[in-house]
């Protein structure tokens, strides 16, 4: 079960919201601060899991840094 994040047109507050089904029509989703049924979905990134359990940026980032000789 995605959750995903959305605008609220009428308050403009950002919220996130639990959607059980990928068919349930945006018109059921309501703001809840204002109650407005007049939201859009926003993009969000997610996170990729490598092999090893680390997230992939984080598992990039450590292999990025140098030990260095000093």
């Amino acid at each position: 079960m995605p959750i995903f994040e959305f605008d609220c047109i009428a308050c403009g507050k950002t919220f996130e919201k639990l959607v059980r089904s990928s068919n349930m029509p945006i018109e059921n989703i309501a703001c809840p601060s204002c109650g407005g049924t007049r939201v859009m979905k926003k993009l969000s990134m997610f996170a990729a899991k490598s092999s090893g359990g680390a997230s992939a940026s984080a598992s990039a980032s450590a292999s990025d840094c140098s030990t260095g000789g000093t």
